[in-house]
């Protein structure tokens, strides 16, 4: 259910081209995070938002936007947030 609020939050705030949300919890299971019921995430987005932005600036945005998830229901996030231009330059 995490996975989808993620989704639902991230697509509220960025309206992303693409959005990628893996749940790694289940391979950290016994770790001290998944204890105290934190997930472990990444997450690939692509949006226009971050057209310009600092890679520092992109995860201040998504934390921002999933708020307080990340006090208790996600305990790790791995962030790979792309501007659209950069994303078409990878395809390349």
């Amino acid at each position: 259910m995490t996975s989808e609020t993620i989704k639902q939050l991230l697509n509220d705030a960025f309206k992303p081209a693409l959005l990628e949300i893996i749940d790694n919890s289940a391979a950290h299971a016994g770790h001290a995070g998944a204890k105290s019921g934190g997930g472990h995430y990444h997450v690939t987005i692509v949006a226009e938002a971050f057209e310009g932005k600092s890679l520092v600036q992109r995860h201040q945005l998504i934390y921002k936007a999933i708020g307080d998830m990340m006090k208790q229901q996600i305990h790790a996030l791995g962030i790979n947030a792309l501007s659209p231009s950069e994303e078409t330059k990878g395809s390349l």
